[in-house]
C-alpha cells in the first residue's frame, strides 16, 4: 500500500508509543531534506529519521547508519539549538491526513516553557518539515524554504504563520460512523466503490480504497467487515510483499494470495522498504562521477577490443604469405623483372597451382622476401594483438565488475570504490591547496565493513560490496575453512560464511545471497561456486576483487529478495 493517511494512522500509533516522554539528544542532517533526531527513552536510543525527500516522505524509527556532512547545514544546527535536550510529549496526527505532529516541551531564550511543533507534511514533491511555535503558530525555520511565486496558498518562510494545507472536506474514517459507507453500498455498482470510498474519506489512495472494497464483497456484514479492516491499523502487523519483481508494503497482511514477509515494527518494514530505493537514489547522486567514468571506460575498452579483434582476423594472413614466399624461394627461376604475377606448383597444398602476385621491380628472391617481410610484421602484430586483447578482456571484466557493485552500492561503499579507482590511476584526487605556513595532512579511508547477515540456523554471513571489501573479507579477515562463495563467471560480492561445516539450508541462503549480489540478480537457477576460504589465490599484480582458485563445488539457486530482507543485519 502507498504511504496514505492510513498507513500514517499506524506509524502515528507506533511512534507514540516508542517515542512519547523521551528526550531529544542529538540531531543531524545527513541529506538536503532529511533529519535524523536521535530519542531517548526507556533506556534506549531510538533514531528517528524525519524525511521531506519528493519521492520517499516518511517518518520512522531506523536502524541504518548515515553519514553525515563534515559540516552540519543550518537547519540541523537550528534544530540542535532549539531542540536538543528537549522532551518529546507526543507524536499525533492531523486527521487521517498525511501530517505528523512532533510535540516538543522546552524552554524560551527566557527559561520560560514553551511547545515547539516539528511538523512533518509528507505530500509528494510538495513534502517539508516545520518547526513551528505553538503559542502563535509561528514557523521559526523548515528543511525547504518556498518562495510565494511558486505558492500562492500558504507562506512558507520563516517567519509566517503556519497553516495546514488546503482541507479535503472528507470524513476522517476513525473516530465517526460510517453511514455514508452505507448509502455507497447501497447506491452504487460494487465497480465503483473505491473511488467513491477515496472521495469519501480522508487518507485513502487508490489500492487502499480497492483493498477494502474487495473486503466489503466477500464480508458477510458490510458495516462489521469495515470497521474490522479499519481495526487492523490500530494494531498493525507490518508486512512487505514482492509482486512482479517489485516490493510494496502494507500495515497489516491485507493480501491472502501473497506471501509476505511480516516485520516486528514499522519502522523495520520500511527500512528494509526504502532502504534500496532511496539508496540508489543518493547513490546515483554522489556517484555520478564515477558511473559516468565506468561507462566511459567500458566504452572505450569495448571499442579496442573490436578493432583488435579485426586486426587479429587480417593476421590470420600471416600464413598465406609466408607460403608464397616459400615457394618463391625455392622456384626463383621462375621469376624474372617485369613480371606481374607467377603461377607455381604449392607443395603445401598437394602441388595445385598457387598465383603469386610479384612487384614487376623485382626478380624471384626479392619478391620473397617481399613476402616474408610481411608475414614477419602481421605475425608480429599477432602476438602484440594477443596480449592486447587479454589486457583490454581483463579492463572491460574490471569495469564490468565495478558497474555491478555500483549498482547495489550503498553510500558507505561509494567512498570505497572511489578510493580504489584513485588508487588504480582511473580517477584524479582532488588536491586541496596548502594554506600559507600550514601543513594540511590528508585523512586516512577508513574502510566501510561488510554487510551482514545472519542464517536461519544463526551462522554469521558477511557479503563485500566492493573490491576493497572483498579482499579485505576473503583474504584477511575470513578463517581457512571458512566457505567462501562467489556467483559463476559473473561479475557479484564476495560472499563468507563463518562456519567450517555449513549446513545444506545454510550452503543455499548464502548462495542465494551470491547470485541475489551479483549480475544474475533478476536471473533462475544460478550457478554459484563454493570453497573453502583458504583455497583462494590472488596473482601477483591482480587487481583488486581479483582471485583464483579451483577444486570448488557449485549449486543452482533462483535469487530470492524476500529472503535478503529476512536475514539482514537491523
Amino acid at each position: 500500500m502507498p504511504l496514505d493517511g492510513l498507513f500514517v494512522h499506524s506509524l502515528a500509533k507506533e511512534l507514540n508509543e516508542q517515542l512519547a516522554g523521551g528526550r531529544i539528544t542529538k540531531i543531524h542532517q545527513p541529506y538536503p531534506n532529511e533529519i535524523v533526531m536521535v530519542v531517548r527513552n526507556n533506556s534506549q536510543n531510538y533514531p528517528v529519521l524525519l524525511s521531506a525527500n519528493p519521492a520517499y516522505a516518511r517518518a520512522q524509527v531506523t536502524r541504518i547508519p548515515y553519514q553525515n556532512p563534515a559540516t552540519p547545514p543550518n537547519f540541523a544546527m537550528f534544530l540542535r539549538r532549539n531542540l536538543e535536550g528537549a522532551r518529546l510529549s507526543s507524536v499525533s496526527q492531523v486527521e487521517n491526513d498525511r501530517i505528523l505532529h512532533f510535540s516538543i516541551s522546552t524552554h524560551d531564550e527566557l527559561g520560560d516553557d514553551q511547545t515547539l511543533i516539528l511538523t512533518l507534511e509528507m505530500m509528494g514533491r510538495h513534502s517539508n518539515l516545520f518547526l513551528v511555535r505553538e503559542k502563535d503558530q509561528r514557523i521559526l525555520e523548515l528543511i525547504k524554504h518556498v518562495p510565494a511565486d511558486q505558492n500562492r496558498v500558504r507562506s512558507l518562510i520563516p517567519g509566517a504563520t503556519y497553516t495546514l494545507p488546503p482541507a479535503q472536506n472528507m470524513t476522517n474514517p476513525f473516530g465517526h460512523d460510517l453511514t455514508a459507507l452505507a448509502k455507497i453500498l447501497l447506491d452504487m455498482d460494487k465497480a465503483d466503490w473505491p473511488k467513491a470510498i477515496q472521495q469519501t474519506y480522508q487518507g485513502f489512495a487508490s489500492l487502499s480504497a480497492k483493498n477494502l472494497a474487495k473486503h466489503l464483497e466477500t464480508g458477510a456484514d458490510a458495516m462489521q467487515t469495515a470497521k474490522d479492516w479499519l481495526a487492523h491499523f490500530d494494531s498493525p502487523q507490518p508486512t512487505l510483499y514482492q509482486i512482479d519483481k517489485k516490493f510494496t508494503f502494507a500495515a497489516f497482511d491485507w493480501d491472502s494470495e501473497q506471501a509476505g514477509q511480516p516485520y516486528d515494527t514499522i519502522g523495520d518494514l520500511l527500512d528494509a522498504y526504502f532502504q534500496g530505493q532511496a539508496e540508489s537514489d543518493r547513490v546515483n547522486q554522489q556517484a555520478g562521477t564515477l558511473v559516468r567514468l565506468v561507462k566511459n571506460e567500458l566504452k572505450k575498452n569495448q571499442t579496442k577490443e573490436k578493432k583488435l579483434q579485426q586486426t587479429l582476423t587480417d593476421s590470420q594472413n600471416a600464413e598465406t604469405y609466408k607460403v608464397k614466399g616459400d615457394l618463391l624461394i625455392t622456384y626463383p627461376h621462375l621469376v624474372h623483372k617485369g613480371m606481374h604475377s607467377v603461377e607455381i606448383e604449392n607443395y603445401y597444398d598437394n602441388n595445385q597451382l598457387l598465383t603469386i602476385d610479384l612487384d614487376p621491380r623485382f626478380d624471384g628472391l626479392q619478391n620473397a622476401n617481399r613476402y616474408f617481410r610481411k608475414y614477419r610484421k602481421l605475425r608480429s602484430a599477432k602476438d602484440y594483438v594477443l596480449e592486447q586483447l587479454k589486457t583490454t578482456d581483463a579492463e572491460i571484466d574490471y569495469f564490468n565488475q565495478i558497474a555491478s557493485q555500483l549498482a547495489v552500492a550503498s553510500p558507505k561503499d561509494v567512498a570505497d570504490i572511489k578510493v580504489e579507482l584513485i588508487e588504480q590511476g582511473y580517477l584524479r584526487e582532488k588536491v586541496k591547496i596548502k594554506t600559507k605556513g600550514k601543513q594540511t595532512k590528508k585523512p586516512k579511508h577508513v574502510l566501510s565493513a561488510p554487510d551482514q547477515f545472519t542464517a536461519s540456523d544463526g551462522t554469521l554471513i558477511e557479503i563485500g560490496k566492493n573490491n576493497l571489501q572483498n579482499d579485505k573479507l576473503s583474504l584477511k579477515k575470513a578463517n581457512r575453512q571458512n566457505i567462501w562463495m562467489h556467483v559463476q563467471k559473473l561479475p557479484g560480492s564476495h560472499v563468507i560464511v563463518h562456519s567450517d561445516n555449513p549446513s545444506q539450508e545454510t550452503i543455499e541462503e548464502a548462495a542465494k545471497l551470491a547470485a541475489y549480489f551479483s549480475k544474475a540478480r533478476d536471473s533462475a537457477n544460478v550457478p554459484v561456486d563454493y570453497l573453502p576460504a583458504g583455497k583462494l589465490r590472488k596473482p601477483n599484480g591482480a587487481k583488486p576483487g581479483y582471485v583464483i582458485f579451483e577444486g570448488q563445488s557449485t549449486t543452482y539457486v533462483t535469487p530470492d529478495p524476500l529472503l535478503v530482507q529476512k536475514l539482514k543485519h537491523s
